[in-house]
């Protein structure tokens, strides 16, 4: 026998057999360094090198799963949690994940179950599980609900890589992606395994259809992640989020700048988003600036949004003193142009949780993305009424807007029926796509009551119905209207859609126009929306019947009711251009009668005041004080009244002048 070669051959053998365990440490160790320094796609790609090789160990297991849920691969993540659970020790936190990426994926009747044993597992926090449980009961509920929009992919805006965040922009759109810019020198972002975020702009080339996306000015386009943004108006300014490397000391804050991940640091350096400003001088993009409350060494900003007025910009941070991991805030224009020092949007829009992606319809409605107020899944996208911080009405806007996945960056166009909005929903890796949308409005009839308002001789005002109104009625957005004449009961009846704000114009000859604002409620479970108009006759010295403004006793301050009623007042000289009237105040008989008429006279100065703060020219106004002389019941001196009854002396009163 051949000694040397049996020799050899033993030595082979226990080389090739000795070099896997070797090499799967060392391809562990490399897919470790890589998942402490938020690399997660480039550590996915050596742990998934390991798991064939050797039995994955919890630590592996959950870092697997990890990974594979902080990129977004939802199904990838619920198959390692899976597995991560079959380990005696692992922490209980990995059920509320697991249950998380069970909704995520649409098993909303296993998650429930897991969201029971997260609960039962962790009793301090038995309410933020039954939070979860309760938000997908109402998912599984929701789901029967018939379909709130038409949605489609946008044809040639998509790349297969992310594409995210539209906004307008001249006759077209502005939108993040990560697609490839095919420069050799291209840098990959080790968390997601592809190219830097960078914003491009597309036209519209046909229906549904985009011409081929364009990166913007370099001047936009910095280093690394670029987008999403907002412009102008006018499209002169452009305001973007960009992301920024830094080193901190704090080893527990926020690193990831697409998802605002928590997660303690193994590296000294974080990303963290800011919002610049940059203008444009002919075709070029040009003077980029940074948002004053910028500052990477604390918290982020970004996603920003501008009201439709163009005076408040919104945009989503994690600043210290939020309700949760991030919240939407806002800052208000100066009289200088600079932008005022951030407030919170309060608790009804912000939550535990994230609330990230504002924008506006053109009625001023807020859009943003939540994963904390009742959803389907993941991020939602939600509606507000509202401004500033005072909003109210929080609505999920329901399948198929929204999904079991990520769905965020609502868009609404001017006619308020139709935008643009992006989504996970159809990707295994977690990459995100743009969609266009169309609601589907339910029909409702908006019945419109016209009334004639007069006073008889001892001051009563009687209504009655007044027909032959011709009636304009029209959408807020759109250009179309339908004119409609009101019958002989004073009645018209029109078929409208919930979820549109209509406005109504009623004009007849020798009657003063009228005009109202209607919305037509979405959640309301009646089909029917009632308005009433009531004219008055433009006739010299005629009086316009007024409600509620009256005045507190001894004081000629406006009180809010009477604010409301004014700016009724306010709609009406709008309305008729050419009216001129008298503000006649009125006072109770429980002063003296030179008190009375002095006290009556500020009254009407501070009425008439009023409406000029509105904008009314003050040609067109008169204020007229009559102290107690026009009482309009047997209140006087001596007798003794009610203050109701006493307080209907202390009015205001419209007299027409010409």
């Amino acid at each position: 026998m051949n000694y040397k070669f049996t020799l050899i051959l033993l030595l082979s053998l226990l080389v090739a057999f000795g070099s896997t365990p070797a090499s799967a440490q060392s391809e562990l160790r490399k897919a470790n360094r890589f998942y402490d320094s938020f690399e997660y796609a480039l550590a996915l790609a050596q742990y998934e090198k390991v798991a064939p090789k050797k039995e994955p160990a919890l630590e592996m297991a959950e870092r697997m799963a990890h990974a594979y849920r902080l990129t977004d691969n939802t199904a990838r993540a619920e198959e390692w949690y899976a597995k991560v659970l079959q380990f005696p020790k692992a922490n209980p936190e990995n059920i509320f994940y697991y249950a998380k990426m069970l909704r995520t994926n649409g098993k909303y009747a296993e998650a429930r179950n897991q969201y029971v044993s997260y609960g039962g597992r962790v009793p301090a926090q038995m309410a933020k599980a039954n939070k979860m449980i309760a938000a997908v009961d109402k998912a599984i509920l929701w789901q029967k609900r018939p379909p709130s929009a038409v949605v489609n992919l946008a044809e040639g805006l998509n790349s297969g890589n992310a594409d995210f965040g539209p906004a307008f922009l001249d006759n077209g759109l502005v939108f993040a992606s990560d697609r490839s810019t095919g420069d050799k020198n291209e840098k990959i972002y080790g968390w997601t395994g592809r190219p830097y975020l960078k914003l491009y702009t597309s036209t519209k080339a046909g229906n549904n259809t985009w011409s081929k996306p364009t990166l913007i000015t370099t001047a936009v386009n910095a280093e690394y992640h670029n987008g999403p943004a907002t412009a102008t108006s006018n499209n002169k300014t452009l305001f973007f989020t960009r992301t920024n490397l830094v080193r901190v000391k704090d080893p527990n804050i926020n690193n990831d700048p697409t998802n605002w991940v928590v997660k303690p640091l193994a590296s000294d350096y974080v990303n963290r988003l800011e919002i610049f400003s940059v203008e444009r001088q002919g075709n070029e993009w040009v003077n980029v600036k940074p948002f004053a409350y910028n500052k990477v060494t604390d918290y982020s900003v970004g996603h920003p949004a501008l009201s439709p007025d163009g005076n408040l910009l919104y945009f989503a941070s994690d600043m210290p003193g939020g309700q949760g991991e991030t919240d939407i805030y806002f800052s208000e224009k100066q009289a200088d142009g600079s932008w005022g020092r951030p407030v919170n949007a309060g608790t009804v829009i912000n939550t535990s949780g994230k609330e990230e992606f504002p924008a506006f319809g053109p009625d001023g409605t807020l859009y943003f993305a939540s994963d904390q107020h009742p959803g389907f899944g993941g991020l939602d996208i939600f509606s507000a009424k509202g401004a500033r911080a005072d909003w109210k009405e929080v609505r999920n806007m329901y399948a198929p807007l929204n999904s079991a996945k990520d769905d965020y960056g609502m868009m609404m166009d001017a006619t308020g029926e139709e935008g643009f909005f992006s989504s996970n929903r159809g990707s295994q890796n977690g990459t995100a796509d743009i969609y266009t949308f169309r609601l589907i409005k339910k029909p409702a009839i908006l019945v419109v009551t016209t009334l004639e308002s007069r006073r008889n001789a001892k001051g009563r005002t009687t209504l009655t119905p007044l027909p032959g109104v011709r009636l304009r009625l029209k959408p807020q957005n759109p250009a179309d209207s339908v004119i409609a004449l009101s019958n002989a009961k004073g009645r018209h009846n029109f078929e409208v859609k919930k979820g549109f704000v209509y406005g109504i114009l009623g004009t007849k000859e020798f009657y003063l126009t009228q005009s109202a604002v209607v919305p037509v409620d979405t959640t309301s479970k009646s089909d029917t929306v009632r308005v009433t108009l009531t004219f008055t006759r433009n006739k010299r010295d005629n009086i316009v019947a007024l409600d509620n403004i009256y005045f507190d006793l001894d004081k000629y301050e406006i009180r809010p009711d009477a604010a409301l009623e004014l700016d009724k007042v306010v709609q009406l000289l709008k309305d008729n251009p050419r009216l001129n009237i008298e503000m006649g105040s009125h006072c109770d008989s429980r002063e003296a009668e030179g008190y009375n008429q002095k006290l009556s006279e500020n009254r009407a100065r501070a009425t008439v005041n009023y409406l000029i703060s509105k904008g009314i020219n003050p040609k067109r106004l008169t204020a007229k004080g009559y102290g107690e002389t026009r009482l309009v019941n047997d209140c006087y001196d001596g007798v003794s009244c009610s203050e109701e009854e006493h307080q209907r002396n202390r009015r205001t009163e419209l007299k027409i002048k010409s």
